[in-house]
């Protein structure tokens, strides 16, 4: 049976928390519910259907921002800086609500992909409006034709500036932005020589974006002068089959260039591979043994290099055999947003109302963007053109967890048990055991609920350990039916409501603490 082979059975729980682990951060119980027993082909339909626009990032006022000239009411350049900074900030709270908020969907995890592949930055692109308009940008094509996609990402007004294509002109070329196309958003290193790299820069000539941190016009957007291109013949090596690229006359010679320089590196069968190999080590694992590459990721490039479709070849790769191989399961170390945003939607929780409830609000999607920022994954902000480490030094994968990080991660788990009323979290330790199937049997109790968060199964051992220990903290397990009981017929006692939940609280701290935890 070939790996890229469609799953045809139905699915368990474990398989769909498994699916939707991957595919959008994390289940809710409400979903895996929903989906168990259900075909792979209907769930993944379901992850890929098209969503609605979401609403624009807002202040506190609910006012936009990325429609006013730069720097907003500012009237100075200190005064812009802030509020542009402050903006851009609140970009970022946006985009972490609609992770957390999100419905069963591939999108918002597949945007984040692209936004870590395509990179540009808030601490180098200091214009809220160009930023959100990339976050447009990547969100419409999350889905959809590669090549129109690497078009439109080029001409992108942020990528302009992020990787200095509006400096590119006819005899002072600037070959950033040609390198990293080449070397990271299509076709990868050594599949170029230097040369390539010049010809493709002298291709790119002319393209400016336009009114970048503008305090008089709230356009903006890209626009090719012909004045500063280079019109000579590009000339490229071997590797692309020694093609040339000629100028045309007029403005559509920016245009007509761009789309075949593209053609001609999406021709090449290295760049479909390259590309299904990052799909590859984000959504699945970061190992890619012989095997893989021959039976799962040459035969997924080849589809993907039929039409460059981005939907078919997700759609592909979820349905797959392989994607449900035990093995894979928890062969990731969860990255900081699978485990901030994957844990919250773990116990369901709910975002305050961005309208209603803005004070709270803003304070929940500020925390948790902290977080995720302490962890090393700074939302917009990777720390350089290759994105966050992990994802393309994949021999040192494991630096998501380091002496500093783990610490960290176990600081959110353990406020997230807590709770805070400020962010509106409660996970409710006391409502765990109902969704059990016998909350008055504590070892079916404390197997099941660890079922549900852990991608492993633990040992009778390990099961044994966490009902003698955290739960019991040395009291005889039989115990547990009393607690039980006496909080149950009578909830609203506090001496018997808070023996039940202080034993609950340990118990699901010493879970989300787990080793076990952090692999996903």
């Amino acid at each position: 049976m070939a790996l890229i082979d469609a799953f045809t059975q139905n699915l368990t729980a474990r398989q769909v928390t498994h699916l939707l682990r991957r595919a959008s951060f994390g289940a809710t119980p409400a979903q895996v519910k929903e989906f168990t027993g259900k075909k792979s082909d209907f769930v993944v339909q379901k992850l890929l259907a098209t969503q609605p626009i979401p609403s624009d990032p807002t202040d506190e006022n609910q006012k936009t921002s990325h429609d006013l000239v730069w720097g907003g009411t500012g009237t100075n350049d200190t005064e812009r800086n802030a509020f542009d900074g402050t903006r851009r900030g609140r970009l970022k709270l946006w985009w972490v609500g609609l992770m957390i908020s999100q419905p069963v969907s591939l999108l918002e995890k597949t945007t984040l992909f692209w936004q870590n592949h395509f990179v540009s930055t808030s601490t180098e692109v200091s214009d809220v409006r160009f930023l959100y308009r990339q976050n447009q940008l990547l969100r419409k094509y999350a889905f959809g034709n590669f090549k129109e996609f690497v078009i439109e990402i080029t001409k992108d007004p942020s990528m302009l500036i992020y990787l200095d294509g509006a400096s590119n002109v006819v005899g002072k070329p600037n070959e950033n932005y040609a390198r990293e196309l080449m070397e990271l958003f299509t076709i990868g290193r050594g599949n170029y020589t230097e040369d390539d790299v010049k010809a493709a820069a002298r291709v790119l000539t002319g393209w400016r974006s336009l009114n970048y941190r503008n305090i008089t016009s709230t356009y903006i957007g890209s626009e090719f002068r012909s004045a500063q291109h280079d019109v000579a013949d590009k000339v490229f090596s071997d590797l692309y089959q020694k093609k040339t690229i000629k100028s045309t006359t007029g403005t559509a010679t920016g245009e007509n260039e761009l789309k075949e320089l593209i053609d001609m590196i999406l021709a090449q069968p290295e760049t479909a591979r390259f590309i299904v190999r990052k799909f590859y080590r984000w959504f699945v694992q970061a190992d890619i043994s012989e095997q893989i590459e021959k039976d799962f990721i040459e035969p997924l490039a080849a589809i993907f290099r039929k039409n460059y479709d981005i939907k078919i070849t997700l759609q592909t790769l979820f349905n797959s055999q392989h994607f449900y191989d035990e093995t894979l399961w928890g062969s990731q170390i969860k990255s900081p947003a699978d485990l901030v945003i994957g844990t919250l939607r773990n116990f369901n929780y709910q975002l305050p109302d961005p309208v209603k409830d803005r004070t709270k609000y803003d304070a929940a999607t500020n925390y948790f963007n902290a977080r995720l920022k302490e962890q090393q994954m700074d939302i917009i902000d990777q720390p350089n053109v290759f994105g966050w480490r992990p994802y393309y030094d994949t021999d040192f994968y494991e630096i998501w967890i380091n002496s500093t990080t783990l610490a960290l991660r176990g600081s959110w788990t353990d406020y997230l048990v807590k709770g805070a009323t400020a962010t509106a979290l409660d996970i409710n330790t006391l409502g765990l055991p109902l969704v059990t199937s016998d909350p008055r049997d504590p070892y079916k109790m404390v197997k099941e609920l660890t079922d549900s968060l852990l991608s492993f199964s633990l040992t009778d051992d390990q099961v044994k350990y966490l009902v003698e220990q955290p739960l019991m903290a040395g009291s005889p397990y039989y115990e547990w039916v009393t607690i039980w009981d006496e909080y149950t017929n009578a909830p609203t006692n506090a001496t018997k409501k808070n023996n039940a939940k202080t034993r609950l609280d340990r118990l699901v701290n010493f879970i989300l603490r787990l080793a076990e935890f952090q692999m996903g």
